[in-house]
């Protein structure tokens, strides 16, 4: 088995608010992750993790409207701080690419909302997708709940029984042609669309 060299979250994203802040500190701190938390003077943060080689990982938390968000990327090459920020972003429901390097090939790891939607093999400059996470019943509910068929439906019959009225109150013989003509066309359009 191949050995990991490093990992990069190339795209990280993770929105915390004030309590999930304390617990994504607590995270590391239970897992004996050497780490400083630097709180700066507009009240954002900066959580600093040792790796084994001494490398700072900074992760910086600007404050938005009550809520941490962190917005960046950093290189890990320590198992355990690999760990813990792939559960991270998954219980703080993060978005991130995470690129897992190894010596002849790279991992590409997609994460929407905490959960892994793509991977992706890239090797000698070709890419192979191993996973693609595809929500068949929300694209199934969103083809049920989408009624544009049903609207237009609705405009032509409306169009239909102006022009209905309009030609009872007409008696010139040319125009009700060319309102004949033009309900024809109509009940052509919402025959196809009833079909």
């Amino acid at each position: 088995m191949a050995m990991r060299l490093a990992t990069e979250y190339v795209k990280t994203c993770l929105q915390l608010t004030e309590a999930e802040m304390a617990l994504f500190i607590q995270m590391f701190v239970d897992h004996q992750a050497s780490l400083q938390v630097r709180v700066l003077e507009n009240g954002n943060q900066e959580v600093v993790l040792l790796d084994d080689a001494g490398q700072e990982i900074v992760l910086s938390f600007e404050r938005k409207l009550g809520v941490y968000v962190c917005q960046g990327s950093c290189r890990i090459t320590n198992k355990n701080l690999v760990n813990l920020m792939r559960k991270a972003v998954s219980s703080f429901k993060g978005s991130a690419t995470v690129h897992r390097l190894y010596e002849t090939y790279t991992m590409i790891y997609e994460y929407e909302h905490g959960t892994v939607v793509k991977i992706v093999e890239y090797k000698e400059g070709t890419d192979k997708v191993i996973y693609e996470y595809k929500d068949t019943i929300g694209q199934l509910n969103k083809l049920f709940l989408r009624n544009e068929v049903e609207q237009e439906i609705g405009r032509i019959r409306l169009q239909i029984n102006h022009l209905l009225d309009l030609r009872n109150d007409i008696q010139e013989l040319a125009v009700r042609e060319q309102i004949d003509a033009r309900l024809q066309k109509l009940a052509h359009e919402l025959f196809v669309l009833e079909a």
